[in-house]
């Protein structure tokens, strides 16, 4: 099944929701390259990027389900693919 390099963006404005988020990620980690978290205390909220490489349908159900938590905001912004095709063939 081809697959696709994809960071996810995770901003977390609300706490409650930090457990429902941990549990999707340890669900999707077999896909999961690596992640980062930052907290911004001044602002009150935490960013997390996510490094995937995953089926698209994948991704896209990932970024789907954080984003319904609530106070959880997710984007996800993909590798081009001859990109990776490229360095794939090198």
């Amino acid at each position: 099944m081809e697959t696709r390099v994809a960071v996810l963006a995770v901003i977390v404005q609300e706490g409650s929701s930090v457990q429902a988020l941990n549990e999707l990620l340890h669900q999707y980690g077999p896909y999961i390259i690596g992640r980062m978290g930052v907290p911004y205390r001044e602002r009150g909220v935490n960013i997390i990027s996510v490094a995937l490489d995953a089926p698209n349908d994948i991704i896209s159900a990932l970024s789907g389900k954080l984003g319904r938590l609530d106070g959880i905001t997710a984007k996800t912004v993909y590798a081009p693919d001859a990109a990776i095709r490229k360095e794939k063939n090198a």
